[in-house]
């Protein structure tokens, strides 16, 4: 469990890198970037709370017998999409938070599970990229 929890907390600090590294190109990007910024930021963290939300949620249904962690993690689980719907309808509606930007902090965890997972495995990205030639 422990290694989980190493894998969660680098996850959630590559997120926080790559956030901070777009809110800035975002700042010299754009002429009015504060709406973008805002979005940014209110996904990204919205977006590491779910994530993290999710490994508390595995952690304790780990431990659960199986009918009872089936009812906790499903209910979870919609509790977590609920949360998303909320966060997207309240970037919907205030003006000072872009909808793009928020979106982009939401999936942005998601992104940075894929890369560095896809990049993890230097031998199979190496197949990816060397083509055999046929005999």
């Amino acid at each position: 469990m422990q290694e989980v929890k190493k894998m969660t907390i680098r996850t959630i600090a590559i997120s926080v890198l790559i956030a901070i590294s777009t809110i800035l190109i975002a700042y010299f990007i754009f002429d009015d970037s504060k709406p973008i910024i805002m979005g940014i930021i209110f996904g990204s963290v919205l977006g590491m709370l779910n994530f993290y939300d999710l490994f508390l949620t595995l952690s304790k249904a780990s431990i659960m017998n199986p009918g009872k962690a089936r009812n906790f993690a499903a209910s979870k689980y919609i509790l977590r999409y609920l949360f998303v719907g909320i966060v997207i309808f309240v970037s919907i509606k205030a003006d000072y938070i872009n909808v793009v930007g928020t979106i982009f902090g939401l999936f942005l965890i998601k992104f940075v599970i894929i890369a560095t997972n896809l990049f993890n495995d230097r031998s199979f990205f190496m197949k990816i990229i060397k083509r055999k030639e046929e005999k």
